[in-house]
């Protein structure tokens, strides 16, 4: 019985041993991990605009990088730099440079970025962009790995639309590029130069030339005819109007065609008579004329109370057939210059009827074969060869006999 207190006491005292070494064991290992987890520095990681937050024993921002498997190459941006030494409450910023294939005015070039956006990388490549240079994508959108991005400078070019001149500038390679840029619509006959497929620079000039067909109606008058015809009963020489000549109206319809507002062409396409003319119809005389008398002697002229006739006194002039712009001819058509003997006098028609014989005081017998402007009423105008046989009459009052 001794024996089995014995035994169990040591057992008790075993056990009680055991135990302590067990907790001192769990103590140092529990103190020793919260000692090396209290020694960690507390660091923001922040990559591409993502924040993390860690621990580590890292000395360096590249060991640091590299525990959260971040293996930066030579283009990617690291804020601080990879040898800085890691702090406790640090920001460690890293952005991933991109590959972008970048082309201008059609040359291509590959460019590793960190930028964002598409106006972040052209400020960080120090490119300079006008306001009429083409880019794309936009200046707002995010550049994406492996993405384009493609400028064309703007240059200016001369365009005329319908006259009216003016400067543009424009990135388009062809004459369809730059209408179509500028907004400029064409009619279905309007004409462009160069042709729209022409490859255009800054220095070509553009003409859009405005083309219009319009139909213009115009009405004419068309002339009258006229139409002699013989008549018995007038003496040769004489005319009498039977019917007035009246004009007719045509319509004529034209194609014109106008460029940029001006008329280029008239084309006639249709005629239409609205109104016929009528023919001026003339009367003709053919009757023969009596031929004047010949020189009869002053001493063997009856005097003018002679019997006979129908006697008025008259106021008489004299004419010769040789003045500045005289023809010669009679109103009845006898040629004066022809007869220089003839006995003739221009008369009043209406007084003394042409073709009558008449006896004139100081002159002798004669036929009225003529008229004159001035020769109205009661007055004569008698025919001499000379003029100084014309200027000796002169003027003067005379009585005349109407014989026949």
């Amino acid at each position: 019985m001794y024996r089995n207190i014995t035994a169990l006491f040591s057992s008790i005292t075993n056990k009680k041993v055991y135990l302590s070494i067990v907790a001192l064991l769990v103590l140092a290992v529990t103190t020793g991990f919260v000692g090396y987890e209290t020694t960690k520095a507390e660091v923001t990681i922040i990559k591409d605009g993502k924040k993390t937050e860690v621990k580590t024993h890292a000395n360096t921002v590249r060991e640091l990088l590299s525990e959260h498997n971040i293996q930066p190459n030579q283009h990617d941006l690291v804020k601080p730099g990879l040898n800085a030494k890691v702090t406790d409450n640090m920001k460690v910023d890293y952005t991933e440079a991109k590959q972008i294939k970048l082309t201008v005015n059609g040359k291509d070039k590959t460019i590793w970025t960190t930028a964002k956006t598409v106006e972040q990388f052209v400020k960080e490549q120090q490119i300079t962009l006008n306001e009429h240079d083409s880019i794309k994508p936009n200046l707002t959108a995010d550049l994406q790995d492996q993405g384009k991005i493609q400028i064309e400078s703007a240059f200016p070019v001369k365009l005329v639309v319908g006259g009216k001149a003016q400067q543009v500038w424009t990135t388009s390679t062809t004459v369809a590029d730059l209408l179509k840029q500028q907004k400029v619509s064409l009619g279905e006959i309007d004409r462009v130069t160069p042709a729209k497929t022409a490859k255009i620079s800054g220095k070509t000039q553009v003409e859009v030339i405005r083309v219009e067909k319009v139909t213009d109606v115009v009405e004419e008058e068309t002339p009258f005819a006229v139409v002699n015809r013989k008549d018995s009963g007038l003496t040769k020489g004489k005319e009498r109007v039977v019917q007035e000549g009246k004009k007719g109206k045509l319509e004529k319809r034209f194609e014109v065609v106008v460029e940029n507002g001006k008329e280029v062409s008239r084309k006639l396409i249709s005629e239409k008579t609205l109104t016929d003319s009528s023919d001026k119809i003339v009367a003709v005389g053919t009757k023969a004329q009596p031929k004047p008398q010949p020189v009869v002697s002053r001493s063997k002229s009856p005097s003018a109370s002679s019997s006979g006739g129908r006697e008025i006194t008259v106021t008489s002039t004299a004419y010769t057939a040789n003045c500045t712009g005289c023809s010669g001819i009679t109103a009845t058509g006898f040629n004066l210059k022809s007869n220089p003997n003839a006995k003739v006098i221009a008369v009043d028609p209406n007084v003394i009827p042409l073709g009558s014989k008449v006896y004139v005081e100081g002159y002798g017998y004669a036929i009225a074969s003529d008229t004159g402007g001035a020769i109205k009423g009661n007055k004569i105008d008698v025919f001499f060869s000379s003029q100084s046989r014309a200027e000796s009459w002169g003027r003067k009052s005379v009585k005349i006999r109407i014989i026949n």
